[in-house]
């Protein structure tokens, strides 16, 4: 059994491929990846978060006869936050939906038994009026989000009995990962607690956010390869977390600051609406995936956070938080004529790529 795991160099993706290597110990798994992030790492990935084979490449070029013998695909590969799809919108569109439709297209063709997409819950929009459900309007108000959104509609018309094709609608992520990311809410104030024992918030603190620990989608991710069709269907969108992850911001920061004792909490009262409060119902994913339900806790997420921080010497003044911030890894790499401005690596890049580890 071979599966393929897109964007594994990314933050979700050694945390998926040690999940993926317990649950299918005679897997073969590769990793394709265009290297973007391949040195942000915060401590070394284990021999268990790597694949057998890494595949340095950009998904929009990933040729189609790769993917025979691919029995599975796992497709994380994307762009990952709404300011890069602001900046990069018409890469946002390459990557996340034009990429993503070709990739399955030919999984399909090359006889896959499944496709698994990390989708997002960020599809909602902006929600104050209750809890959104699979069946609730769709609002996608950034190029992230419409991306996300157009990609599920043309997998629909991709998907069959014999290739399932499941879009996890993931809550916004957080925990701990080798190649970890700081430009997630509770990432963010864990790592500011961590080096200064300060947390500003740039909203009133009121906005409305589902978590999900990067564990936890793993888990997510396991069940989804080998859901049959007669499990939620031959396409299926279903957000992925738990009902008890539904949280405020200023309720995440409190809680990091229970953690971190003398952390000290501003949040900015005359700030504007924040335009992405949500809150989201699990309900559908409780009932077809029970065996792979979210185990992870608020508190025990944010422990290994703060463990992973401090080990990283993030607590000194030398610990630097940009090659941890998507955005500004990308602006460096583009400041340094490395990446153009479609997101692709210069003439003769890949020879200066980090070592993958």
């Amino acid at each position: 059994m071979n599966i393929l795991v897109t964007g594994n160099l990314g933050y979700v993706g050694p945390v998926v491929m040690a999940r993926l290597r317990a649950a299918f110990p005679k897997a073969r798994l590769i990793g394709l990846d265009a290297g973007y992030f391949a040195d942000a790492l915060l401590d070394p990935a284990s021999p268990g978060q790597l694949p057998d084979e890494q595949i340095l490449d950009d998904v929009r070029d990933f040729p189609a006869r790769r993917l025979a013998g691919i029995a599975s695909v796992v497709h994380l590969a994307g762009i990952s936050n709404d300011p890069i799809g602001n900046l990069f919108e018409d890469a946002t569109g390459q990557v996340n939906y034009e990429a993503t439709v070709a990739l399955a297209a030919n999984a399909r063709r090359a006889g896959a038994a499944s496709f698994v997409f990390a989708s997002s819950c960020s599809v909602y929009g902006f929600a104050e009026d209750g809890a959104r459900g699979e069946s609730s309007a769709v609002n996608p108000l950034t190029a992230y989000a419409r991306s996300k959104y157009a990609a599920e509609r043309a997998l629909a018309g991709l998907a069959g009995r014999e290739f399932p094709i499941t879009c996890l609608r993931f809550a916004t992520a957080c925990g701990r990962s080798p190649r970890l990311r700081l430009d997630l809410v509770l990432n963010d104030f864990a790592a500011s607690a961590v080096s200064n024992r300060e947390i500003r918030i740039l909203s009133d603190g009121t906005p409305w956010r589902p978590l999900i620990d990067v564990a936890d989608m793993a888990r997510a991710i396991e069940w989804a390869i080998t859901r049959p069709a007669s499990s939620g269907g031959e396409f299926l969108a279903v957000n992925a977390g738990s009902n008890e992850w539904n949280y405020q911001v200023k309720d995440l920061a409190a809680a990091v600051a229970t953690a971190l004792p003398g952390t000290a909490i501003h949040l900015n009262p005359d700030a504007q609406p924040d335009k992405r409060s949500y809150k989201v119902r699990f309900d559908l994913f409780r009932r077809l995936a029970p065996r792979h339900q979210p185990v992870s806790t608020l508190a025990g997420t944010i422990a290994e956070l703060v463990r992973a921080l401090e080990s990283a010497g993030a607590r000194g003044a030398g610990f630097s938080r940009d090659r941890y911030v998507r955005l500004r890894s990308l602006l460096d790499l583009r400041e340094r004529g490395l990446l153009d401005a479609g997101m692709r690596w210069a003439p003769a890049t890949p020879a200066q790529l980090p070592e993958v580890a």
